[in-house]
């Protein structure tokens, strides 16, 4: 078995939990390296402290846990079958009736609760794997900063494929069109995310998306984009000029990128993520910009975009080695102009280093 279902069991095991049920993808594919959105079916993976675990799932996706290289027990349902009650008996044939129960709380369902109910009426939820997840998660191995590096080469292209695509007379979602399409040549077959392209006043909506905008001489164009490579995402941000913007969308920019070039500089092991964030906020705030920097410096990510830790004011944590998480200051002037910087790091004994490389300095196209 994998090294962090060992892991599991050992902790199942100390602190008297009976079985983990864990439905989340994400959870499941850390544990296995099999993903899947079951959508409203059943996708569960059962662990157990001292007996070998199970993957219960549509009967349609039996073949594909087993190619991911999943070796124990797989049990499939058609759709006209009664799943849950064919879940309840594969559990009760390995475990009876257990009591003790360690759930993903939060990704835990009432309707599924509700079920879990009718057939372990004794069950009881003292265990929260959604905590135990974060942890678990958190220090990345040799391997898996080696897919997280091949997924950050990746994003590097995507901008490169972007950088090329701009134009007068296409639009920020024709811009898109052309990164996903050349991915998928390259054999890249899923962004991690929705790939972001927005223009001019557009950027400023931090969570927006790319529209039917026409692209337009001098602005300020932001690209967020991401790959998936063997499971583990790479997430990075930058914005260039198409033409010459003016002197205000210049000047954003400029200290946007001295708070993330600051940030990087300090990103070390024994920092705070709360004074990680401070570094890039202060730059910020002393150029005038603070009220329009409106999220946090970063996210820990892996095999999601969004993982722990937050880099954020509040976050006490001491970050070590082998953590992985953006570093992301943004500026976004309604009306005006948005831009944001972002590179995604893992953390060395004494430093960090990029899993992206595309250059930072302002890149104009004519």
């Amino acid at each position: 078995m994998k090294t962090q279902l060992l892991e599991l069991q050992k902790y199942l095991s100390n602190n008297n939990y009976d079985i983990a049920y864990i439905s989340d993808p994400t959870d499941i594919n850390y544990f296995t390296g099999f993903y899947s959105d079951p959508v409203e079916r059943i996708l569960a993976l059962m662990v157990f402290p001292d007996k070998d675990p199970f993957i219960f799932d549509p009967a349609l996706e039996v073949g594909s846990v087993k190619k991911a290289g999943w070796d124990k027990n797989v049990f499939g349902y058609l759709d006209n079958e009664d799943g849950w009650s064919m879940l309840a008996d594969e559990i009760m044939k390995v475990a009876g009736q257990p009591k003790n129960w360690a759930t993903e709380k939060d990704n835990l369902t009432v309707q599924k609760f509700e079920i879990i109910k009718q057939h372990f009426p004794d069950a009881e939820f003292p265990g929260n794997l959604s905590r135990y997840m974060e942890n678990a998660r958190l220090i990345k191995t040799p391997e898996e900063i080696e897919n997280l590096k091949a997924a950050g080469r990746e994003a590097d292209f995507a901008f490169s494929v972007g950088f090329d695509a701009i134009q007068e007379g296409r639009t920020e979602q024709d811009v898109v069109a052309e990164i996903e399409y050349a991915m998928m040549k390259k054999g890249a077959m899923h962004m991690s995310f929705d790939t972001i392209v927005q223009a001019g006043a557009n950027a400023a909506n931090p969570h927006g998306g790319p529209e039917k905008n026409l692209l337009k001489k001098n602005e300020l164009v932001l690209f967020d984009l991401g790959t998936v490579h063997n499971g583990y995402i790479s997430d990075a941000s930058r914005t260039i000029a198409f033409g010459k913007p003016d002197d205000k969308a210049l000047d954003i920019y400029k200290v946007d990128l001295e708070a993330q070039y600051a940030a990087m500089d300090a990103a070390k092991p024994g920092i705070t993520a709360a004074e990680l964030d401070k570094v890039a906020r202060d730059i910020i705030e002393k150029a005038g910009y603070g009220e329009y920097f409106i999220h946090r410096l970063g996210h820990g990510m892996g095999t999601s975009e969004h993982e722990f830790p937050s880099i954020m004011a509040g976050n006490d944590m001491v970050l070590k080695p082998g953590m992985c998480f953006s570093i992301e200051p943004g500026i976004y002037i309604p009306d005006v102009a948005g831009v944001r910087i972002e590179d995604c790091v893992y953390l060395t004994e004494d430093g960090n280093e990029p899993f992206t490389h595309t250059s930072k300095e302002l890149k104009y196209i004519d």
